[in-house]
């Protein structure tokens, strides 16, 4: 069945997308938010000019040691940030990068392992999500496998292989929608895949079953709605939080809300019952959600983006990070580890990118970085550091922040690779940096990695 996109009732400053079935008694059931997916997300906008050298210039204290090598890759540590761009040859066609709105498929993704190299997803053309190795050198090595997916949210790694996120075909069901069109329904699932990247096990992280469809009372399932989501490890555990449609019965109809959700998964494939760090529900509505392992406090740390008071918020309970406006153009970023304690998060409001430093709640630090940008990305760059990422033209702009005072460290520089709205850079333990993004033809991904530095 076509999605619908319409609807009785909308928060009016939040409606950047069209609306669907939703009760309009419930502000809450208004569809969609995807504030930072209409027009900030179509048009892409404007970004802070960046140096057209890929290599930034000196911090202010550079290095006076030579450059050595690092990690078990042996990458090249420089005085300043040097951007390497691989193209990646796949053998199979990868999803464009489509109108890049929050509803719209994600193309790719990678992970780090710990031997330096690298897992990459891809969302093929023809129903299936790709799974490859990457070398020190970021060259695919060996047969890509593939397992049944819709979407592709994200992918994570550890020793013993890693964990994808992604959507299956669901079962809507017979139950009647308040109001709107019906569009398909569908699961959430992790895939526990090994070394040659076979799966382990898969396990559904949403609650469809054979006695529970999408359109009856209490499921929770993937619709049309947002629903993108990251993964995060405690090295034991898998947490998965994303976006999630939420049925609720009125009357003789239901309604369709949209929220978040965190799960969490044990080494086995099975969910731990009652764990502190999950939620049924998380913000709502929300989009961009973002979730870390903190070995320090042992908790998982998430936030959302979210209409409820338009803020930038930690979930279930609410808690106050930063306060947006529901313009249409509120969007979180990244979420890291701060150097000593608490948290780094990037966010956009109105084009202008903001660092937030927080630990349990309301931000106690906020760095206006002068970058104009719709969608900023943000992840840890080795020791004590951390980098913002963002559109610029037809490449990627960056730049080093410290991760304990928020300063910047050296100029913008730019990275010769096509920025993608809701992708994500990933971190390295040699202390480098890397993103894939789209290549010069259907059938190849680019890898950007941002060298290790001094």
């Amino acid at each position: 069945m076509r999605t619908s996109r319409t609807i009785a009732a909308a928060i009016a400053l939040m409606a950047a997308l069209a609306t669907g079935a939703c009760s309009t008694s419930d502000p809450e059931a208004a569809g969609s938010p995807v504030p930072a997916a209409g027009a900030a997300a179509a048009s892409g906008a404007a970004s802070t000019p960046a140096s057209p050298s890929t290599v930034a210039s000196a911090p202010a204290s550079p290095s006076a040691v030579a450059p050595t090598a690092t990690g078990p890759c042996a990458r090249k540590i420089s005085a300043t940030p040097v951007a390497r761009v691989t193209e990646v040859k796949l053998g199979t066609k990868v999803t464009g990068y489509g109108s890049e709105g929050d509803t719209e498929p994600l193309p790719m993704a990678i992970a780090a392992r710990p031997d330096g190299g690298s897992w990459l997803a891809w969302r093929g053309t023809d129903g299936k999500v790709y799974l490859g190795k990457l070398d020190c050198a970021d060259k695919l090595v060996g047969e890509p496998t593939s397992f049944a997916g819709i979407d592709l949210q994200d992918v994570q790694a550890d020793a013993n292989g890693g964990v994808l996120l992604l959507t299956r075909k669901g079962n809507c069901g017979t139950g009647r929608l308040c109001g709107g069109e019906s569009s398909p329904c569908y699961t959430m699932h992790m895939i526990r895949f090994d070394n040659a990247g076979k799966q382990v096990w898969q396990r559904q992280v949403t609650n469809l079953t054979g006695g529970r469809t999408g359109y009856d009372d209490g499921a929770r399932f993937v619709w049309w709605y947002q629903h993108h989501g990251r993964l995060a490890t405690d090295g034991k555990n898998w947490a998965a939080y994303f976006g999630v449609a939420i049925t609720v019965k009125n009357g003789t109809c239901v309604d369709i809300h949209q929220g978040d959700r965190i799960q969490v998964v044990d080494a086995n494939g099975n969910l731990v019952s009652g764990h502190r760090d999950a939620a049924e529900v998380g913000c709502s509505h929300a989009w961009t959600s973002r979730i870390v392992w903190d070995p320090r406090t042992k908790r998982f740390v998430a936030v959302c983006a979210t209409d409820n008071e338009c803020r930038i918020a930690r979930p279930d309970p609410y808690r106050t990070v930063a306060v947006g406006t529901c313009d249409g153009t509120l969007f979180g970023g990244d979420l890291v580890l701060a150097e000593t304690k608490g948290y780094w998060t990037a966010w956009s409001q109105g084009g202008s990118v903001r660092l937030e430093h927080f630990t349990t709640g309301r931000s106690d630090r906020t760095i206006s970085t002068g970058v104009a940008s719709a969608h900023p990305h943000l992840v840890s760059y080795g020791t004590g550091r951390m980098l913002l990422t963002w559109q610029s033209g037809s490449a990627t702009a960056a730049r080093v922040y410290d991760a304990g005072t928020g300063k910047a460290v050296g100029a913008t520089f730019t990275i010769k690779v096509r920025d993608h709205n809701y992708q994500a850079f990933k971190a390295y333990p040699d202390g480098s940096a890397a993103y894939p993004a789209a290549g010069s033809g259907n059938a190849s991904i680019r890898i950007a990695r941002v060298l290790p530095v001094s």
